[in-house]
């Protein structure tokens, strides 16, 4: 297995978090979760939690599933949108360096093993993920629009993506 498949290939790859249901992550004794914010759970502009969301959140936490929010993003923005689901969250995580991993898996007092990385981003969330020795799920960004650093990354990712095709990696279309 290559540098790149170590690194940047993620575990699982799904349309969106509603697509990860506890009971699957149980099987894999997934106890903890660390997901990115801005477009993975909603589009980088949506200021709260959709109904869907907070759903999601809750079939977690009645499966005794932990949730973490690990973003790049500042404070005022995690901690609005972390606080309305009574949630822990670690912002400016400077994702993906380890120390925010390490931070929410001691936070959630779990084994890595038992963690799973849910991003929208091959650099950052399944990078780092990979890199702490954590299980990577990726999902389809919640929205096409990014920002600047974001878009150069996205150009990154591509390069990736064909390659995994080519080497017959990853069955799955954006």
């Amino acid at each position: 297995m290559g540098i790149f498949t170590k690194y940047f290939l993620p575990n699982e790859y799904v349309q969106s978090i509603f697509d990860i249901k506890p009971e699957h992550l149980k099987s894999k004794n997934i106890k903890a979760i660390i997901t990115d914010l801005d477009n993975t759970l909603v589009g980088w502009d949506v200021k709260d939690p959709t109904d869907e969301v907070r759903t999601w959140f809750e079939e977690m936490k009645e499966q005794n599933i932990t949730v973490t929010i690990v973003s790049n993003n500042n404070q005022e923005r995690v901690a609005s949108f972390s606080s309305t689901l009574n949630i822990d969250y670690i912002f400016k995580a400077r994702k993906p360096r380890g120390k925010a991993f390490r931070q929410a898996s001691n936070l959630m007092d779990v084994n890595k093993s038992e963690v799973v990385v849910i991003g929208d981003q091959m650099l950052t969330d399944v990078f780092g993920g990979n890199r702490n020795g954590l299980y990577t799920i990726m999902v389809v960004p919640v929205k096409k629009t990014d920002g600047l650093v974001t878009k150069f990354n996205r150009l990154i990712e591509r390069r990736f993506l064909n390659y995994f095709k080519r080497k017959g990696l990853i069955n799955w279309e954006e």
